[in-house]
């Protein structure tokens, strides 16, 4: 009789990390080498709830508890793509519930700060010093104290609900305005802290 050990559980997450990498990111057009080195890396199992780790490199949303969600990996691997981060960024962070985004970007950037989602509103200590502003999840408006934040120029990278459907999107700061392009649809969780006024229809 043969016996065979069972394999650590660091071993598979480690396999299902590369086949994350493989067959979620690099098929979808997510090939920048920085981007698949920082999740390669990062274990998103440690990122979410213990009885959820078995489906933390699936291509969905993986509940977190309290109507947060940690979003498909491919989600993030667009996010930091599309974000760019050098050296001379100084980024903030809306977390989107899990820690993994911050965990992604921090060595990639200068200075990183994280904020909830309920601090987005009135995170106007500064004005005009963050050069690099990511949303980890969907909003239907930015609010005017992360506007200010942001300094001329300055990028953001955001999910964005257009019409009940969900988008990556990104945009600068202009002429002390920041307008967001919808780039493509893609399954994000939304935040609701960021929910645009209900207005009356006739």
């Amino acid at each position: 009789m043969t016996v065979v050990k069972d394999r650590p559980a660091h071993a598979g997450f480690a396999a299902a990390r590369k086949a994350m990498v493989d067959s979620q990111l690099r098929v979808s057009g997510v090939n920048t080498d920085i981007v698949r080195e920082r999740m390669s890396a990062v274990p998103r199992e440690e990122f979410v709830p213990e009885d959820m780790r078995a489906i933390a490199y699936m291509d969905r949303a993986v509940p977190l508890g309290n109507g947060r969600f940690l979003a498909a990996p491919l989600v993030h691997g667009r996010i930091l793509e599309e974000s760019g981060p050098t050296r001379e960024d100084a980024a903030l962070l809306v977390d989107g519930g899990s820690g993994y985004m911050a965990e992604l970007l921090r060595p990639l950037v200068g200075s990183l700060e994280v904020i909830k989602p309920e601090d987005a509103s009135t995170a106007t200590r500064k004005k005009g010093d963050i050069t690099l502003l990511v949303i980890d999840g969907a909003i239907e408006q930015l609010p005017d104290a992360l506007t200010k934040r942001l300094a001329e120029g300055g990028r953001v990278v955001s999910g964005l609900v257009v019409r009940g459907l969900t988008r990556l999107a990104s945009g600068r700061k202009i002429a002390g305005e920041v307008s967001l392009i919808p780039l493509a649809e893609i399954g994000i969780p939304v935040l609701p802290e960021f929910a645009a006024p209900k207005s009356w229809s006739f």
